[in-house]
């Protein structure tokens, strides 16, 4: 039923995604959706977390065996893939309040974000640095995916050309703060 609810909200838009539709597509009747999910919110949350699972095995899986801007690369460019493919699964994972530190969502989004802690570790980010990198990384590739699957970029300039563009901009960045932290422990 969740899969199904994916499935429809990459479809038809995750605004869009209803209990009623949900139920449509299933062949029953929205009472009888009841039995296996709570409500509306529910589902939401039963999609994001699976988004978020699905998300952290394509990129867990794109960085095997790579380190460096290589695995920095194959991580946003899984992200990318994951939100132009499923832009609808995508969007149930943004702005969802946590209900608390056991939350289902915020543990699949913790495990979202493990590939790209894995990248950061092969840039040597220091610990205290690890969530600021995080933020920094995701909110960069999170743009980029997000504006290209909203049609945000017009220009006649190749997208692919300017997602490149930003992967080493990312990767020389991340190697220079990594740098100044070495330098600044060697003070």
């Amino acid at each position: 039923m969740v899969a199904a609810g994916a499935e429809l909200a990459d479809e038809i838009g995750f605004s869009e995604l209803t209990m009623g539709r949900l139920a449509e597509r299933l062949g029953v009747r929205a009472p009888s959706l009841y039995k296996h999910i709570a409500g509306q919110d529910d589902l939401h949350r039963r999609i994001a977390g699976l988004a978020f699972d699905e998300a952290a095995v394509a990129i867990g899986t794109a960085i095997q065996g790579r380190a460096g801007r290589d695995a920095l690369a194959a991580a946003a460019s899984a992200l990318r893939d994951f939100v132009l493919t499923h832009p609808g699964r995508y969007a149930a994972t943004l702005g969802l309040t946590p209900t608390g530190p056991d939350d289902p969502v915020m543990l699949a989004g913790r495990r979202g974000i493990g590939p790209f802690e894995a990248v950061l570790r092969g840039y040597d980010i220091p610990p205290q640095e690890m969530t600021h990198a995080l933020r920094a990384v995701r909110s960069v590739f999170h743009g980029f995916a997000h504006l290209q699957a909203s049609g945000g970029f017009q220009w006649s300039t190749d997208v692919g050309e300017s997602f490149e563009y930003l992967i080493d901009l990312v990767d020389r960045g991340l190697r220079s703060t990594a740098a100044e932290d070495s330098t600044d422990h060697h003070r």
